[in-house]
């Protein structure tokens, strides 16, 4: 069953805090308050556009939903409520802070039929966290997170790269404790410099630099592989490109691209691609099969790929589409054909990387 998302931008008011990083309003475009009419109108209007047999959510967005004073959340959310009543909506989602999460939040929530919970963590490190004026330990987050999984919601976890004081080694050991944590789903966001908050004024007084957008694809592909061989999805990389979402606008510099993720599986298909080639001591051509879904991921942005090959190795990959499953890859070199699975390509660049 497709799933199809309404989305809900809740005002910013919410938040207890001011994040280093954070302009809401640039973020999600929203400045204004939300009512209980406006919810109704905004999910009318998403299910006039939607037909067949969807697994449809409504979620919350924007800000931390449950630090909204309790009347409103009640307000918001029975407006929803109405509607997975009647059927037609499966599930109700929102986001919030970890500090923001006890036992009378979610007892409404549970009210409210409310069933999945993403905690905006950003990272697990204590120094990140404070240098980005966060305002929540790592504490809270396993405090949270217990409390979320004792009441039975769905947990989805959310982590930054690039922070304040942020390391690659800190974003694997953020990674790891995600792990342990066992959320059902994760979101990997870079550090953007926005307008108007206090990282744009550190990056102007040459306190703080973003992660380039090489050094991102670099521990994004590690951190993807570690968290899909853990069976934990993740469902986005990358904000989503907006009219105010975009370098030279709201952007003021990190690394943004609107197609990030493609651009990091990319790079974990070049990997495994060029390990094949030394490995199997391959001298002329590779020719790669796949799943027409895949042929771009393998050819790479602009052929990156293709051409990386061969200006390094003098070796020409050709990609061609066959009728293939989305996780099954053929190999051709050296007058042999070698299957493979995502999952082995997976594992086989989990232990390359070393992590």
């Amino acid at each position: 069953m497709k799933r199809r998302i309404i989305p809900v931008f809740v005002p910013h008011k919410g938040c207890p805090h001011d994040c280093i990083f954070c302009n809401q309003k640039k973020i999600t475009g929203v400045s204004t308050d939300v009512s209980a009419n406006d919810v109704k109108n905004i999910i009318e209007q998403y299910l006039e556009t939607m037909n067949g047999d969807l697994h449809i959510e409504v979620a919350f967005f924007g800000g931390s939903f449950t630090a909204i004073d309790m009347n409103i959340q009640k307000e918001l959310l029975s407006v929803a409520k109405e509607y997975v009543d009647k059927g037609i909506i499966k599930d109700i989602r929102l986001s919030t802070r970890p500090d923001c999460i006890d036992e009378a939040i979610l007892d409404n929530l549970k009210e409210h039929k409310v069933s999945i919970i993403e905690l905006g963590v950003q990272s697990m490190d204590d120094d990140v966290l404070e240098q980005s004026i966060r305002g929540h330990s790592q504490d809270d987050v396993l405090n949270a997170v217990k409390l979320i999984k004792k009441y039975g919601f769905e947990l989805g976890l959310q982590m930054m790269l690039g922070l304040p004081s942020d390391t690659e080694q800190k974003c694997i050991q953020t990674a790891n404790k995600f792990i342990d944590l066992r959320p059902s789903f994760v979101r990997i966001y870079p550090t953007l410099v926005v307008k108007d908050t206090g990282l744009e004024k550190l990056y102007k007084e040459n306190k703080y630099s973003p992660f380039d957008l090489d050094n991102t694809i670099e521990i994004s592909k590690k951190l993807l592989i570690k968290f899909q061989l853990e069976n934990i999805k993740v469902i986005r990389v990358g904000l989503q490109t907006t009219e105010d979402i975009s370098l030279g606008k709201d952007v003021v510099c990190g690394p943004h691209h609107p197609s990030l993720r493609e651009l990091i599986e990319a790079r974990i298909y070049r990997d495994y691609i060029e390990n094949v080639i030394k490995s199997e001591d391959i001298e002329k051509s590779i020719i790669v099969y796949v799943n027409k879904k895949n042929v771009s991921k393998i050819v790479g942005n602009k052929k990156s790929n293709i051409i990386y090959l061969y200006e390094r190795y003098n070796v020409k990959m050709s990609v061609k589409e066959e009728n293939l499953d989305v996780d099954e890859f053929c190999f051709g070199y050296n007058e042999v054909l070698n299957k493979t699975s995502l999952n082995e390509i997976y594992k086989n660049l989990y232990n390359l990387y070393n992590i």
